[in-house]
């Protein structure tokens, strides 16, 4: 599952964990919703475990005011795992484009992967897979992955090939079982072209835009999370639980941690095993800090006290 950070410099990742979360009320009365616990570790978590499983260690994370600064208590500057996280105010939401907006100079020149807040991706090679897709990024790479309901979402439709041939923003007769996820990396160039962006209908710059102009210069991919991947958004109450039961059945049946962001640091070699170590002695209280210990030891720490 896990590689070695990638090698080609130049991706910057964003968290957009804005948003008011209304749909979840009354949990989100005084946190953000992506502070609530998803089983055994903060919802945040998740998402800052893809872009570390993609090499990625510069990462910006963008919230709300009244919740910004928790998340820097919870999360730190990164260092401890050896990434370096910053955050950014979003004062309203004004859609998901207005990450790069929000985000413009932590971009800079460089390319960019925008995660969602409360997205859960969990599947073999996923690290592999990510890698794949930033190697060959050249314009916009997608994540596509059937759903049941795919009109809540954007849909992608495909060819035999696999070739993307169109994106609608929650169509009401959706061409495909194809939802796009909440997983976008980009080039440069989606600076620019949110720069442009004019609100939607309902008020808010759409991602799908972005995609859509991505898409007309013929510089759109889209790769596909089937079999053996699970991904879920947790917007509502019961999408919530079920992420959080999904965790839990597969950390028990299985032995490990999915998102356990000081495992993945180790592994991805941002980390040595004795800091892996010390990290979960300083949660040792805990079952969380007890399988960090115990990964560590399998991978070479050495402990003398």
């Amino acid at each position: 599952m896990f590689e070695t950070p990638l090698k080609r410099p130049g991706v910057r990742g964003i968290i957009l964990a804005g948003g008011s979360a209304t749909r979840l009320q009354p949990l989100t009365g005084a946190l953000s919703k992506q502070q609530l616990p998803v089983y055994d570790k903060p919802m945040i978590y998740y998402p800052l475990s893809v872009l570390m499983l993609a090499g990625i260690q510069d990462i910006l994370i963008i919230s709300s005011h009244q919740h910004v600064e928790t998340f820097q208590v919870m999360l730190g500057d990164g260092s401890r795992l050896g990434i370096q996280l910053d955050y950014a105010v979003q004062d309203e939401p004004r859609g998901v484009a207005d990450a790069f907006l929000v985000g413009d100079k932590h971009i800079g020149n460089d390319r960019v992967a925008l995660i969602l807040g409360d997205n859960v991706f969990h599947g073999p090679g996923f690290s592999t897979v990510l890698k794949h897709s930033l190697r060959r990024l050249d314009g916009c790479e997608l994540f596509g992955y059937p759903s049941k309901s795919p009109e809540r979402y954007g849909v992608a439709e495909i060819d035999e090939q696999g070739h993307l041939l169109s994106l609608e923003e929650k169509p009401s007769r959706p061409r495909s079982n194809l939802a796009v996820t909440g997983l976008y990396f980009y080039d440069n160039d989606v600076v620019e072209l949110a720069k442009d962006l004019k609100p939607s209908a309902r008020g808010e710059l759409e991602i799908t835009d972005i995609n859509l102009s991505y898409l007309e210069q013929g510089r759109a991919r889209l790769t596909q999370l089937g079999r053996g991947f699970a991904w879920l958004d947790m917007g509502t109450h019961d999408s919530l639980l079920q992420a959080g039961q999904y965790v839990q059945l597969l950390e028990q049946r299985q032995g490990v941690r999915i998102a356990c962001l000081e495992e993945i640091a180790l592994r991805m070699g941002f980390i040595d095993a004795d800091t892996c170590y010390r990290l979960g002695e300083e949660l040792s209280a805990s079952s969380y800090g007890d399988y960090l210990m115990e990964v560590a030891s399998g991978l070479g720490a050495t402990r003398t006290g």
